[in-house]
């Protein structure tokens, strides 16, 4: 038409000022909701509630994601099942403190010599026990450290980035799917020889969605590359430090093994241990027999005024004044402060080691339980 024209020919234009905050219409928020919910169903299900959506085919992320919620629900076991069976040998290493502790008291008590130095020596031996196990549990604490910085940190940051690219596949998905409906709408009115209005005055909001979607690819390729990336570094660490992290792990329970059997073989036999009993030793008193009171009426004497009596020198040195500053004082049970102070200390051992908060008496989750949210899955309370 143009080459055919004889006069001047002018040509209007509309500037196409692409702002990508006028493309993300309330229609586009809805799409990316949606395209969310259809995210977990399956095609029939979407298709059967009359869904619409883009996808992206062969998508090969979705299954190293898939992998990487695997991989967390390994970690997570392993650790946990690591501290709880720490825990257990800790307080085993207490039984063995205490029965030290009972063995000692015995030894110096006993009067005989030769059972006096046994029940040191199998004293000493379970205190020693509870040394080479206290040392195996501090040098296993790293290993636990370094699977909990891969679950807790490099996961978990792996995670945050998933998310983030979540939203921008969601955002390009959503442009994609406005478009087609937009092409859609094109053909239809083509179809019945309709103008419509959108195209008539020049296709301004198509021409923007368009560079949006262009906008929203490139970041969703960007996060797509960084997402690949993280992954593949996670799996490398975890294909590289799992074996070895185990392999120490053995080696420490095998050392405390190999340490308690050669304690045990280098003393001496001590049994039988032969210990001087007296006569009476399980000889039991008899309880006497309980006999009720009478009840006395007492007299009730005449009230006497009170006599100021100065105090009277001691005559033995002061001894009266000290019996009653301790009186009061004789049913303190020094006992029971040296237990708190070693109930103490234990924590504070637990603390140091990490494994305060391992409950054992609670049962163990299982290690196969799909311990992730969906990553691709953000919360629906972000709009």
């Amino acid at each position: 038409m143009i080459q055919a024209a004889t006069s001047e020919v002018t040509i209007h234009y509309n500037k196409l000022h692409a702002d990508p905050t006028q493309g993300e219409t309330l229609d586009i928020v809805l799409k990316k909701m949606k395209h969310r919910l259809v995210e977990r169903m399956s095609s029939s299900t979407a298709d059967t509630l009359g869904l619409s959506r883009a996808i992206l085919c062969n998508d090969s992320l979705v299954k190293r994601l898939q992998e990487l919620e695997r991989t967390e629900s390994m970690y997570k076991g392993l650790v946990e099942h690591a501290k709880r069976m720490l825990k257990a040998h800790f307080d085993v290493l207490q039984t063995y403190q205490q029965f030290g502790n009972i063995f000692a008291a015995i030894s110096v008590r006993e009067p005989q010599p030769r059972a006096s130095e046994a029940f040191r020596i199998f004293s000493e031996l379970h205190r020693n026990l509870e040394k080479d196990g206290i040392k195996m549990i501090k040098s296993l604490k790293p290993i636990l450290a370094d699977m909990g910085t891969y679950l807790h940190k490099a996961i978990p940051d792996t995670k945050l980035t998933v998310k983030r690219y979540a939203d921008a596949k969601f955002t390009y998905l959503s442009y994609c799917l406005k478009i087609k409906e937009m092409d859609d709408e094109e053909h239809s009115y083509a179809a019945i020889q309709e103008p419509l209005y959108r195209v008539e005055t020049g296709n301004y909001e198509y021409r923007l969605i368009l560079r949006c979607r262009q906008e929203a690819r490139v970041k969703f390729a960007k996060l797509r590359s960084d997402v690949l990336e993280k992954i593949e570094l996670l799996e490398c660490k975890h294909a590289r430090d799992l074996a070895s992290q185990l392999r120490k792990f053995i080696q420490g329970l095998s050392t405390l093994a190999s340490e308690t059997v050669e304690r045990l073989e280098s003393i001496p036999n001590l049994f039988p241990i032969e210990v001087d009993l007296k006569a009476s030793a399980f000889q039991y008193k008899s309880a006497l027999k309980f006999q009720p009171e009478e009840e006395l009426e007492e007299e009730v004497h005449q009230a006497e005024e009170a006599i100021e009596i100065p105090p009277a020198k001691s005559s033995n040195g002061g001894r009266d004044t000290i019996d009653e500053l301790l009186a009061g004082f004789e049913e303190i049970d020094l006992n029971k402060s040296s237990a708190a102070s070693a109930a103490e200390s234990n924590n504070d051992l637990l603390v140091e080691l990490g494994l305060a908060d391992i409950d054992l008496s609670a049962g163990a989750s299982t290690m196969g339980a799909n311990l992730l949210e969906d990553p691709l899955i953000p919360d629906l309370g972000d709009f």
